[in-house]
């Protein structure tokens, strides 16, 4: 049941560390966010991936407590590029930047070495050649095992590979985010590029446990974003009940069918859900081997084409920093 990442193999489920303290509901303790590390290591999880973004370096320093004399155990990836401050969100992927971000990532987690290091977000002010030299710079340093890309086109996938081999490539992918199907996919599976699914239930919408977003904590950026707003959740909603209708269906939860889907979708495909819940933790990789049939694939297929969702994934202004190709607006 392994798959390969970075020339290592992991559980293909692994676990995105993000919600643990930034984004969504109430951040954890450190203590709480402590237990569910731990957890997480006792069912299996292999696969850790955190930013510097998130919670401001404190999740990377949560991150690097958990596994203070166990990083052997876990494949370990972290992301630098997007910076926030006093309301103000920028891209710098700068060599020079990605140096000093990297020692930031290496303190935080208290590690001389980073399996896997992303660029968060493409700086189009820099060329792509540029960044992925820094980044190959940083392997034979010993530094980072591997590098990757986040929500880049497939035409930089391919520009950044020719300067080094890149290792991942991680875009949001799930039955309402499919975008990575018009060239990502495609591209990650021939280059020999693992493809790492963050968001893999939909940002918790699709496990359909949330029935009205008005209810998030004012903090959660859920709020804010197209696909949970009034003019555009009841309609995402009727889909979200059907589709939990196809996993009752088939005896497994609606977050099992996620999961399932996208890994249905190649070998080289990795998912990271995130939790802040245990028994969400649990449920997750329940089921590691379960994948839907051709029918059941069809039908969710079917169910979430191509403009069937209402509302982008993101607000106007990061969905500008988004390069992973669209579909065309219906």
């Amino acid at each position: 049941m392994k798959r390969t990442l970075g020339g290592r193999g992991v559980n293909p489920i692994g676990l995105g560390c993000m919600n643990l303290g930034h984004a969504y509901g109430e951040p954890l303790t450190d203590d709480q966010g402590l237990r569910v590390l731990d957890r997480a290591l006792e069912l299996g999880y292999d696969h850790f991936d955190t930013a510097r973004l998130y919670a401001a370096g404190r999740n990377e320093a949560l991150v690097g407590k958990a596994l203070q004399g166990r990083h052997d155990r876990v494949f370990l990836a972290s992301k630098m590029g997007i910076f926030k401050e006093g309301g103000k969100r920028w891209i710098d992927c700068r060599p020079e930047t990605i140096r000093a971000e990297l020692d930031k990532s290496l303190a935080a987690l208290k590690v001389d070495h980073i399996d896997l290091y992303y660029m968060h977000r493409r700086d189009f002010t820099v060329p792509i050649e540029d960044s992925a030299g820094a980044m190959a710079d940083l392997v034979k340093a010993g530094k980072i095992g591997g590098y990757g890309l986040s929500e880049m086109s497939a035409e930089t996938l391919r520009r950044a590979h020719a300067v080094h081999p890149v290792t991942a490539m991680q875009n949001e992918f799930s039955p309402w985010a499919r975008n990575v199907e018009i060239a990502v996919l495609d591209a990650t599976r021939e280059l020999g590029v693992a493809l790492v699914a963050f968001s893999p239930v939909g940002r918790g919408a699709l496990t359909a446990t949330l029935r009205d977003p008005g209810t998030l904590v004012p903090t959660d950026l859920r709020r804010a974003w197209p696909r949970f707003q009034p003019e555009h959740w009841p309609h995402n909603l009727a889909l979200i009940d059907r589709f939990a209708a196809l996993a009752a269906e088939a005896g497994v939860s609606a977050a099992q069918l996620c999961l399932g889907w996208a890994l249905a979708r190649g070998d080289h495909v990795h998912v990271i859900p995130g939790t802040t819940r245990i028994e969400h933790l649990e449920e997750n990789i329940a089921r590691p081997e379960w994948r839907p049939d051709a029918a059941l694939t069809a039908a969710v297929d079917a169910l979430f084409t191509p403009g069937a969702v209402s509302g982008d994934r993101y607000p106007p202004a990061l969905q500008a920093q988004v390069e992973t190709e669209d579909f065309p607006a219906s």
